[in-house]
């Protein structure tokens, strides 16, 4: 729900920019820029640790290396990937493109959930643990999936000649949030703080890439 909370802010703004006359890509790349300032970094911070930890070949030492406040060539290398693709994707995409960023920030908090409910915790402690301790299933999960198919489902009723691509949103968004937690576990035996963030920021870009191959110009 905060996931489509703020994808709603960021599409408020984009009809914003296209009012004032500004071109798709320059919409784009400023709508990624709030995206980045609304969510003070937090998963893109992720992003960063997560990839200099997996970049490391001795895995006794990834935690530590995720923990090290210094930001590696690895991470640099995963920030500028997440936030091209994001504003690649974007810049593809002409219509109904609020939606479409609800439904991407959407899908990516639903995956963080999962990672969440279904993986262990691999700190005692850490900026993620508490959402460890405190998610209660199965109503974490259902109510963000009846969200995320509610909105969906408004979209194909006022769009019915999209209803291909408001199923294929479903579809894509399910894979990607729950595959991507998927990979990160069997990366590393669990998940982090850093992990769950890292979770949102590539589900986001990568339902964006996806999408982005039905709403072009």
């Amino acid at each position: 729900m905060v996931g489509v909370g703020l994808g709603a802010i960021l599409g408020l703004f984009d009809e914003i920019l296209n009012y004032l006359g500004f071109p798709l890509p320059v919409r784009s790349g400023l709508i990624v820029a709030l995206w980045l300032k609304l969510t003070g970094g937090l998963h893109l911070d992720g992003v960063v640790d997560t990839a200099d930890g997996l970049g490391v070949t001795d895995t006794t030492r990834r935690l530590a290396v995720m923990q090290d406040s210094v930001t590696g060539a690895f991470g640099v290398m995963a920030a500028i990937v997440v936030l091209g693709l994001k504003t690649i994707a974007l810049s593809q995409i002409s219509s109904d493109r609020g939606l479409i960023i609800m439904i991407a920030a959407g899908w990516g908090r639903w995956g963080q959930v999962g990672a969440i409910a279904f993986y262990p915790y691999l700190k005692p402690t850490g900026k993620g643990a508490f959402h460890k301790q405190q998610i209660k299933l199965p109503e974490d999960l259902l109510w963000g999936l009846i969200t995320l198919l509610v909105i969906t489902g408004v979209w194909i009723a006022f769009h019915q000649q999209k209803w291909r691509l408001g199923l294929e949103s479903v579809i894509m968004g399910c894979i990607l949030a729950l595959g991507i937690g998927f990979w990160f576990y069997r990366r590393l035996g669990g998940h982090t703080g850093d992990t769950y963030g890292a979770v949102v920021e590539w589900t986001e870009a990568l339902i964006l890439c996806s999408l982005s191959r039905d709403l072009t110009f």
